[in-house]
């Protein structure tokens, strides 16, 4: 009997090349990267093996032309792998990770390439290359150098081997982050430990519990510090478990934890750094981001923190005096109440409890009269459903994306919910990346992790989830819209301190009125949420700015703190004591406002593409501040203002220096004022 070929190697058949994931099975897919390693091997050794002296089209455009199956196959993996990672996928991912890394090295480290590459970097004033070709040569010679590529042999040997440990390392963090997330969710027996929350949160946390096999009610945890439940339960001792048994992930010296692992990560990403020339890793990542070095990451946060502290503490002040005046018995705020009673000063002074708007934020009328709405308006795209398209799991929504004359643009999927194989947070990642030169068009990809409410019953979002679904939208956006030849700049391949900076924008339009009175109805009676309300939304937007400006500053410093550290002091004996002493040194060590995600369980930075570069979200808002202040003075959700921020901005993509893109969408450079203002820290 002839063995079935397998799916991966070939070209999808389905609309804008979406993977068959109907015809993909696990053992499909170790077997695809290893022929698919070797095809881009052979492809590179052709690009090396030319006689004649480089040019741009049989050294650079030929680069481009080169991975394209590896492309293909890992696309579709690592979609897999973040969203519904079972055992087995954990596994592969496991295995794959020295391979993808020993194989990344195989390009970037090659002499013989790098020789062809330099050589045209040091003619590319003679070649009369297009913009977008001359910033593609630039950047796969930056890319090379400070990946190694100059190194001597010996180095270069060294430099692969702690790639591949290090790629092990963070699969590692990754595996036990989601085995200790779901071993730490915490199950009441009985509702009334839970007084507080909504019938829909209480059905959705007995689902959780019967998915599981349990009796009760199951509460599981987010990626952040913070349980969205803390700010509606009245069980004080409810909270106080749910508090700690988030911030107790990957340190409880089980088999889960990650102290050993993020220990070791630091001190190899340490030693790379040193290989490479840098002082630390943080000195060597943001050398190829707009930033530029970790001292102008670190005079921002140092600028922001103070006044961020200050205002966490008159708000921790206020809040004390409403236990002190309220309780029977006073106490002392703790992390574990501040949401509480935050909600409770909200409603005194504002006269807003945000958990009573969730029968306005229906998901299915938030996607479709919300998020999708603003993008037509803005830019005439147009949305329909495609539930004849195969996705890779039965929750994940496809829906073909038009452009406003009609044109096909590409496919958007949306899966919504959480489940025990999804890493937790929230994202966005393509399937298929946009490039005119290999001829593909965009598939992407928005996770979050809403809870699944009981069969037949609506989902109701709380405004911090419509605002995640917005916010990954905004990335979808930059996805779909970016129209690059080369798919080296494809969708969000910019800057890692760029990339927020697009869907932070797409935020804006929340509260919008054109959108918000077609999304924000009530599920019974379907009247729009009252206009004193939303004023009152609009006034809130400062409030509680002290402690959210504080957690996240603490967790971008944690980041800088780690990844600051050279090779003579990077091997750290207490993750605790050394995370206490780096919040000390900033002034962010309130007890009662903690990080927003501790070392342990800071996955961004251990597992994700985001070590010392954190910091990226508050870089990226002062754009995004700056960028809402244009819309807002040119006339707001207009189809002009659209097609310029998508043509300027959106549409380049990777294809130019990000600052460059915005100062021609802008006119100027960012003006960090509307940012200070936002953030309640302006003088």
């Amino acid at each position: 009997m002839t063995e079935a070929p397998n799916p991966l190697l070939s070209p999808s058949a389905l609309p804008y090349a979406l993977p068959d994931y109907a015809s993909i099975s696990p053992e499909h897919y170790l077997p695809a990267f290893e022929a698919a390693f070797t095809e881009h091997l052979a492809e590179v050794q052709n690009i090396t093996r030319v006689r004649s002296m480089p040019t741009f089209d049989n050294t650079i455009v030929a680069l481009e032309r080169s991975g394209e199956t590896l492309d293909r196959v890992a696309h579709a993996f690592y979609t897999v792998s973040s969203a519904d990672a079972t055992p087995e996928i954990q596994a592969i991912d496991e295995a794959l990770a020295p391979l993808m890394a020993a194989h990344q090295d195989a390009i970037l480290l090659d002499s013989a390439l790098y020789w062809r590459v330099s050589t045209l970097h040091e003619r590319i004033d003679e070649l009369a290359l297009a913009p977008e070709s001359r910033y593609l040569l630039e950047r796969h010679h930056r890319e090379m150098t400070l990946a190694g590529a100059s190194l001597d042999d010996e180095a270069k040997e060294r430099l692969t081997a702690l790639n591949q440990r290090l790629s092990t390392l963070s699969a590692t963090f990754e595996k036990n982050l989601l085995a200790d997330t779901n071993e730490l969710a915490v199950l009441f027996p009985e509702a009334s430990a839970l007084e507080g929350l909504s019938a829909g949160e209480l059905s959705a946390a007995r689902r959780a519990a019967a998915d599981r096999g349990a009796e009760g009610y199951l509460l599981t945890l987010p990626l952040f510090t913070g349980h969205p439940a803390l700010a509606s339960l009245t069980v004080r001792e409810t909270r106080r478990r749910l508090m700690e048994a988030s911030r107790a992930r990957g340190s409880r010296g089980n088999v889960h934890d990650n102290r050993a692992t993020l220990r070791e990560i630091v001190s190899l990403r340490a030693e790379r750094a040193q290989l490479l020339g840098y002082p630390s890793h943080a000195a060597a990542i943001t050398a190829d981001e707009t930033a530029g070095t970790p001292e102008a990451v670190e005079r921002m946060l140092r600028h922001l923190a103070a006044p961020a502290a200050r205002n966490a503490r008159a708000e921790q002040a206020a809040l004390q005096e409403i236990i002190d005046d309220t309780e029977a018995v006073p106490f002392a705020l703790e992390a574990h109440d501040w949401a509480f009673y935050t909600e409770k000063v909200r409603t005194a002074r504002y006269d807003i409890d945000t958990a009573a708007l969730r029968p306005w934020f229906e998901a299915e009328r938030v996607l479709q009269d919300g998020v999708f709405r603003a993008a037509t308006l803005l830019y005439g795209v147009s949305f329909e459903e495609r539930p004849d398209l195969p996705s890779y799991h039965p929750e994940a929504r496809t829906f073909e994306v038009f452009n406003e004359d009609g044109s096909p643009l590409g496919l958007y999927i949306l899966d919504l919910y959480t489940r025990d194989s999804k890493r937790g947070g929230a994202w966005m990642n393509p399937i298929v990346s946009q490039s005119t030169l290999r001829g593909t068009k965009p598939v992407v990809v928005n996770n979050l992790n809403v809870p699944r409410p009981g069969d037949g019953e609506a989902t109701l979002l709380t405004l911090d989830e419509v605002t995640t679904l917005f916010h990954e939208f905004g990335h979808a956006l930059h996805g779909l819209f970016a129209t690059v030849t080369y798919p080296h700049f494809a969708g969000t391949n910019v800057f890692r301190d760029f990339v927020e900076f697009p869907s932070q924008v797409n935020e804006m339009w929340i509260l919008w009125p054109e959108v918000l009175t077609a999304y924000a109805r009530h599920i019974d009676t379907d009247e729009p949420l009252p206009a004193d309300i939303v004023q009152r939304l609009r006034a809130t937007e400062t409030f509680n700015q002290g402690h959210a400006t504080s957690e996240y500053l603490a967790a971008a410093w944690i980041d800088q703190a780690w990844h600051r550290l050279g090779t003579a002091d990077a091997d750290v004996d207490d993750v605790g004591a050394f995370e206490a002493a780096a919040l000390a040194d900033i002034g962010l060590d309130n007890p009662a406002v903690p990080t927003r995600y501790s070392s342990a369980y800071f996955a961004h930075v251990f597992s994700g593409g985001y070590s010392a570069g954190y910091y990226s979200y508050i870089w990226s808002e002062v754009l995004d501040a700056d960028t809402v202040e244009w819309f807002r003075e040119n006339g707001g959700l207009t189809r002009d203002n659209g097609d310029r921020f998508r043509t300027r901005l959106l549409g380049v993509g990777g294809s130019k220096d990000p600052l460059e893109a915005y100062r021609d969408f802008r006119g100027r450079d960012a003006n960090i004022a509307p940012l200070l203002k936002r953030r309640g820290l302006a003088d």
